[in-house]
């Protein structure tokens, strides 16, 4: 039988067949051992082929196989730096959800997801989230930041799952598509995805006062088929965003704004640190490009660890 993988807790696999049932299903141990090095071998998103078995007057089924991949977004463990973890596979976009400072979303967080879809071809747009909840300060904070993403490129949406606030926008893009939602803890995804299918009620959870961030309420991910023929991913907060590694040649190319100047630089393998004639250094002295973004690029070229830091967005 062939199926799509719907949920994911570590040992047993909720997978929907092609006639619509849904099944509970394992892997063998011997599968873990091929070939897989992420710390989960089957993700939600997985086109799979499995075999059913009864046991005790329980029917379940047995994965033999996984389909080929579309597309993946997966991240290093920050605390396993050895080891991956795929969230999901096969996805048409993905929604990043940003908030200002409820919990705090810091760039180099964005930067590092947004990298990572890149890499694999999957479009993001950036909610910026609980503008309901901002005074004065705080929302020109989000506009510029959104700024930032918006000249690159990127959708940037305001949204609000209290008051409704651009929902039914953020269901229009997802006619027809796969998507994921993701962020940190607390930063309303599941909030918002009652907001956009309320039949689902996800649990969800107040943010900590004493340490500003969310408590998890989502512990895997899973995915939902929806009312008005769209499906949606639910996902664990994501505390950082280790990126898997990378040629450091490349890592440029999946920031846009740098890859768009690099035909003007001196060496077609600059990597825009120390290199004269370089194109996207002159951009930065010219403040085409942004700081955050460019510091970013060096954390991830020097394969620091993700920190979260009180900077200023674009702060020089």
């Amino acid at each position: 039988m062939i199926g799509t993988v719907y949920k994911s807790t570590g040992s047993w696999y909720t997978v929907k067949s092609t006639d619509g049932t849904f099944y509970e299903c394992r892997i063998k141990g011997k599968f873990r051992l091929q070939g897989i090095k992420s710390t989960n071998p089957i993700a939600v998103g997985d086109v799979v082929e499995f075999d059913l078995e009864t046991k005790n007057n329980t029917e379940t089924g047995v994965i033999k196989r996984i389909e080929e991949r579309k597309n993946y977004i997966v991240r290093k463990s920050v605390n396993l730096s050895k080891q991956t973890h795929i969230i999901a596979s096969n996805i048409d976009q993905v929604f990043l959800l940003v908030t200002i400072n409820n919990p705090p979303t810091f760039a180099t967080f964005i930067d590092r997801f947004l990298v990572t879809a890149e890499a694999y071809s999957i479009k993001t747009i950036l909610l910026f989230n609980k503008i309901d909840d901002y005074d004065e300060d705080t929302l020109y904070e989000a506009k510029y930041l959104a700024s930032i993403y918006k000249d690159i490129g990127y959708t940037c949406i305001e949204v609000s799952a209290i008051t409704g606030h651009n929902v039914n926008k953020v269901k229009d893009l997802m006619l027809d598509k796969t998507s994921m939602f993701a962020g940190h803890s607390g930063v309303g995804k599941s909030t918002l995805v009652n907001a956009i299918e309320p039949s689902l009620d996800l649990r969800t959870k107040a943010i900590s006062n004493q340490h500003m961030q969310g408590q998890h309420t989502t512990t895997f991910a899973e995915m939902f088929d929806l009312s008005f023929d769209a499906k949606i991913i639910d996902t664990p907060g994501i505390k950082g965003f280790g990126v898997v590694d990378m040629e450091k040649e490349e890592i440029g190319d999946y920031f846009p704004e740098f890859f768009a100047l690099k035909q003007d630089c001196k060496f077609n393998n600059c990597l825009h640190v120390k290199e004269p004639k370089c194109a996207v250094k002159d951009a930065l002295e010219n403040d085409e490009i942004s700081y955050s973004r460019y510091k970013s690029y060096l954390q991830i070229l020097e394969g620091e660890d993700e920190h979260y830091r009180t900077d200023n967005w674009d702060e020089k």
